[in-house]
């Protein structure tokens, strides 16, 4: 997943001074000094900010020459700098290392960003030079990436209601001011709930059936919220599921897991069921004002996938084969249940803990066993090795830069010539103060137009701690993980273009996703598997053996997986396909929807409606978690080319998926750009294949 850096502000004091943003930055790699950028540093940054952008807006607007990409387009390219500078560190912060004085002014943040995006994007002088240029881009003379950055931004101003009606500008304006602020409020909820709950494990039989490195995690979130001694249960992915895949205790996996599903519809003040309400309902109004037929009509218009239809198309195509094979373990593990004398149906509480049983049975492994080859600090290493091998970075170790938090590393990056290519930023550890999930984001973006400006990139996590000095272990989901949200990083690191519009991740939500999906291939793959998968007690690497055991059980559990994520993808499309969504209500359309395509009732959704932050959380993957998927179709047959070669290296593939994918940002359309890697467009088949069903 990525984070977009957004562009906004509150009432605090005004005077305090110095001020970090107003100063340039001395420091190694010009890195924000967050030693001393305070809360109350913001308001004033971000006041200023909006003024000098809009003071920079107003030149342009007020150039007499007819307009040219020179004096409009990279006018519009070098402003906002100060804007950019302090939303970067800002949102990095809201999200990585909150507070309470953070998280008010988020709250006021966002609608002033929307207000002050929206007098940018709905200026309508600046929109005649934009569309004038824009009309006449046959007889210009562009370079290709050029054209691509004066395309976008036709298509970012036409999508923002540039050139309609005042009235309906300024009703789409509100909308925007008024998702922006519902938005923060349902991640600030979500985040409260999960901060709110912790489950105390306070007896030995409290602890049954958990291995050491779940107890180990489970001392380390107590120590952190002061309990030290006792063994606590938080609602961090990393926290809950190894749980609820290890205790023996079935009441107290009921327990968690529906506390875990229940985050943001607990009624009372971060209760979000009126917020998507409104959210839903405000979206698709604002699509009806555009000229499309729903959000989601809206939505994908400006994708690879392009029509809701075609989504549908390939969320239905999976759907009917996860299902059956998730109904087909669930039959099994029913079966275990019976034989350990038990008399009850498989619930959702106990799906992972008996797939966990069944796991052993089919494929002679368990997680017990498997997590100690897996150590944080190798696995980072195994993501710069691979990096090293497809396209010669190395990675140095850098102590003398300041983070945002003691546990976050850096390296600098360095490229295949031995210059700096950008700065990396791990921050891996789930804490209290860290919105839930995995994500990448940047502090800087890579560009050429106002010099040689190197990426600053971060990847955020939320592994469970090492306790009492003991090396932090993950899973195999958890290492890959990582290799995905690595390969976002790289997608910033290697971005190799001219203009900020089209630099790294700035691409299409559904093309985003391949340079993260394709690189978890890697970690799959024995080369790198025998060299850092090495246990943490006995230092010796994994076995043949189970190494063999591992890969072969690849897909097992692929239909739960796949059942959790494609019922999410098409609730998310379902609710934003509604032409009026007018007295919405959640809950009921959830059950509807999940019993239109039959979801086992064993299963629930990866992100219940309540919690789902990808889709009400801003608007980045509204209508759009399909992605992930659609990606997926790509990233299966992308790494195919490497298979074919037989060198999963290959020199001459690595650097056209350099060239054509990790460097090319979004200076082409993605079909050209994968058309140029691959030789053709791949078909879903790779897909099916990768996930272990039959093609249909």
């Amino acid at each position: 997943m990525t984070k977009q850096n957004h562009p906004a502000t509150p009432a605090v004091d005004t005077t305090l001074e110095p001020n970090p943003f107003f100063e340039t930055w001395t420091g190694p790699f010009e890195m924000p000094p967050f030693g001393r950028i305070a809360p109350e540093h913001f308001m004033p940054a971000f006041e200023r900010a909006f003024t000098d952008h809009d003071a920079e807006i107003a030149a342009v607007t007020a150039e007499a020459d007819a307009p040219t990409f020179t004096n409009t387009i990279e006018l519009l390219e070098k402003s906002g700098a100060l804007l950019d500078r302090v939303s970067g560190v800002f949102f990095n912060l809201a999200g990585a290392h909150t507070n309470d004085a953070l998280l008010e002014i988020e709250r006021e943040i966002g609608p002033k960003l929307a207000a002050h995006s929206n007098r940018i994007l709905q200026n309508d002088a600046l929109f005649r030079r934009i569309d004038a240029l824009y009309r006449t881009r046959d007889t210009q003379r562009l370079t290709a990436e050029q054209r691509r950055v004066l395309d976008r931004y036709h298509t970012m101003y036409k999508r923002a209601g540039a050139g309609l009606d005042a009235a309906t500008k300024k009703r789409l304006a509100d909308i925007a001011e008024r998702l922006a602020t519902l938005g923060t409020s349902f991640s600030q909820n979500v985040l409260a709930d999960e901060q709110a709950y912790t489950l105390v494990l306070e007896t030995e039989d409290d602890l049954a059936g958990l291995p050491d490195f779940v107890r180990s995690a489970a001392r380390a979130a107590a120590a952190e919220r002061g309990m030290d001694g006792k063994h606590v249960v938080t609602l961090s992915r990393s926290s809950v599921e190894p749980f609820l895949q290890f205790s023996a205790r079935r009441d107290l996996r009921e327990k968690a897991f529906r506390a875990w599903i229940a985050r943001g519809e607990q009624g009372g003040a971060t209760d979000n069921k009126a917020i998507i309400a409104e959210m839903v309902a405000l979206r698709a109004e604002r699509a009806k004002l555009l000229g499309y037929e729903t959000f989601a009509h809206y939505r994908l218009d400006d994708a690879m996938a392009k029509t809701p239809d075609a989504v549908r198309d390939l969320l239905d195509r999976v759907w009917a084969p996860a299902r059956a094979g998730a109904l087909a373990d669930r039959d099994a593990m029913q079966e275990l249940v019976r034989q350990e004398g038990g008399n009850f149906e498989i619930a959702p509480w106990d799906w992972r803990y008996y797939a966990e049983k069944l796991r052993k049975v089919r494929c002679d492994i368990d997680e017990a066993t498997v997590k100690p080859y897996f150590q944080l600090h190798h696995i980072i290493d195994a993501a710069f090795y691979t990096a090293y091998k497809l396209f010669g970075l190395t990675f140095e170790r850098r102590k003398d830069v300041t983070a945002w938090h003691p546990d976050v590393m850096a390296w600098e990056v360095l490229g295949p010539d031995g210059r700096h290519l950008g700065l990396f930023l791990g921050d891996y550890f789930a804490r209290s103060s860290k919105h839930s999930g995995a994500w990448m984001t940047t502090l800087r973006d890579q560009e050429r137009l106002t010099g040689e400006v190197r990426p600053l990139v971060v990847n955020v996590m939320n592994f469970n701690k090492g306790g009492d000095g003991q090396p932090t272990l993950l899973s195999f989901d958890d290492a890959r993980t990582l290799f995905h949200e690595f390969g976002h990083a790289l997608h910033g690191l290697l971005s190799d273009v001219t203009y900020p519009m089209v630099a790294g991740t700035s691409v299409l939500t559904d093309w985003v996703e391949l340079p993260s999906q394709l690189y978890e291939h890697w970690l799959e793959q024995p080369e790198i598997l025998r060299r850092f998968a090495i246990h943490a007690r006995t230092g010796r690497p994994i076995p043949d053996d189970l190494l063999k055991r591992l890969l072969d059980a690849r897909n097992f559990n692929r239909g739960f997986a796949t059942v959790e994520f494609v019922a999410s993808a098409l609730f998310d499309l379902d609710a934003h396909l509604l032409k009026d969504a007018k007295g919405f209500e959640v809950g009921a359309f959830e059950d509807a929807a999940l019993a239109k395509i039959g979801m086992p009732s064993e299963i629930v959704m990866r992100h219940r409606p309540t919690h789902f932050t990808h889709v009400f959380s801003g608007g980045g993957y509204a209508s759009a978690y399909y992605s992930y998927m659609w990606s997926e179709v790509l990233d299966a047959d992308a790494f195919a080319a490497f298979q074919e070669t037989g060198d999963i290296f290959d020199p001459a593939t690595a650097k056209k998926l350099n060239d054509h994918v990790y460097s090319a940002g979004g200076k082409s359309d993605p079909e050209k750009l994968y058309i140029a890697f691959r030789g053709r467009l791949p078909i879903a088949d790779a897909l099916l294949k990768q996930r272990g069903f039959a093609p249909a």
